[in-house]
């Protein structure tokens, strides 16, 4: 069993339910579940995105999953070169017992240089990093409205993948940019995949407190087509928080315990941003919060009503939203002379 240690070898330390701290060993509070027995309780895993320790790379990320308990880890591809690595990606997986369950595609304003600027085949090449990692899931953004030609492809592109590839497609939910004095409609064919045939959705639930969306009522709305969660919370800000779970004005606690009870098999990712995180005792205490949370949200029966400490106010903004604020102006440039396809 591992002990769950700050970079300063420090105990970890993390509030529980009744508000107590703990310290030490990680997993004695957030254990490994044990195989399902027949008629068990269908199994939902929570997973950590390697978005959630940015501007660490990934091998931090794998390290931390292990460290603190998580079922797996969701790798975003972007400019860290691990993640776009199936080899050195399998090798981490094997050193820290850490199982690959998703993968990120790099569809991120952060990311659009990743593999090329086309992105269809930056789909496609998701795709087969999934498969060779063991990766049952591929997450992707729709397309920004300047990828236009992409975009009248899109649907039928997934669609394809999804049916012929044994991975799971998953569209994310989306929002509209807006700023203090416009709404800037960003994606195409839209933000919203319930307007859309998609077979497959994930539900982001920082996303849709800046669409000024109820995550609860998104579950009704995307039905048997969810697929697949990323956890995380949002004040209903024009920027996209990813907080974490407990410290935003969406239903973080209700969804998870609704997903319980409609029996829903899946993943849930932890996927916060701790960017501003001081210190690395900080990042790790945001990490172990919020795999506390979904832990306790995804037990059957009574809960203990878990709500995280505070974050320092000093954390207000996620690793990405800051930048798309400040990129809806160039954005709209681009819309009228990138074009890329």
């Amino acid at each position: 069993m591992r002990r769950g240690v700050v970079d300063d070898g420090r105990p970890l330390v993390w509030a529980t339910a009744d508000g107590s701290r703990v310290t030490g060993m990680s997993d004695a509070t957030t254990p490994r579940e044990a195989p399902r027995s027949p008629g068990e309780q269908p199994r939902i895993h929570v997973t950590l995105s390697t978005a959630s320790v940015y501007p660490r790379k990934a091998q931090y990320a794998f390290e931390a999953a292990a460290d603190l308990g998580y079922d797996g880890v969701e790798v975003m591809v972007w400019s860290d070169e691990t993640t776009q690595d199936a080899a050195a990606l399998r090798r981490l997986s094997a050193e820290h017992d850490v199982p690959i369950r998703s993968i990120h595609a790099p569809t991120l304003l952060v990311s659009q240089r990743v593999w090329g600027r086309s992105p269809g085949p930056k789909l496609r090449r998701s795709v087969e990093l999934a498969q060779e990692v063991g990766a049952s899931t591929v997450v992707v953004h729709p397309p920004f409205r300047w990828q236009y030609r992409y975009a009248r492809e899109f649907e039928d592109l997934v669609g394809e993948l999804d049916e012929t590839e044994g991975v799971t497609i998953a569209v994310e939910n989306m929002y509209p940019w807006r700023s203090r004095k416009r709404e800037m409609q960003a994606y195409l064919p839209g933000w919203d995949p319930s307007e859309h045939g998609y077979e497959h959705v994930t539900l982001d639930l920082s996303h849709a407190a800046v669409a000024q969306q109820d995550a609860l009522a998104l579950l009704d709305v995307f039905d048997g087509r969810l697929a697949h969660v990323h956890l995380a919370d949002g004040s209903s800000s024009i920027t996209d928080e990813h907080l974490v779970p407990g410290r935003g004005d969406q239903p973080c606690d209700l969804v998870l315990a609704e997903l319980v009870r409609r029996g829903w098999e899946g993943d849930v990712v932890v996927e916060i941003s701790t960017r501003r995180a001081r210190t690395a005792a900080e990042r790790r205490e945001d990490l172990a919060a919020s795999l506390f949370f979904a832990r306790t949200y995804l037990t059957p029966g009574p809960h203990p009503g878990y709500s995280p400490p505070p974050g320092p106010p000093h954390r207000h903004v996620d690793a990405w939203g800051e930048a798309e604020a400040r990129e809806i102006a160039a954005a709209e440039d681009a819309a009228g002379s990138a074009g890329t396809g």
